[in-house]
């Protein structure tokens, strides 16, 4: 389901992702075009999250953003 949510509000979530994890480029994101499943590889390679953490932390940053309630 957030899938279809980042995908669906990809224009919008993708400016909050940069301010969320700003060690993420400006090309990460482009190369993600909204793939829940790429933020998540990108944020494990960058951030050192576990496959877990990184789902939480994107559930997380979507309920605060309003997009997953």
């Amino acid at each position: 389901m957030n899938e279809d949510i980042v995908k669906g509000n990809w224009k919008e979530i993708k400016g909050k992702i940069r301010q969320q994890w700003g060690k993420l480029t400006d090309n990460d994101i482009a190369q993600m075009q909204g793939s829940q499943e790429e933020l998540e590889g990108k944020l494990q390679s960058t951030y050192g999250y576990k496959k877990d953490q990184a789902k939480k932390e994107i559930d997380k940053f979507l309920k605060q953003n309003g997009w997953n309630k």
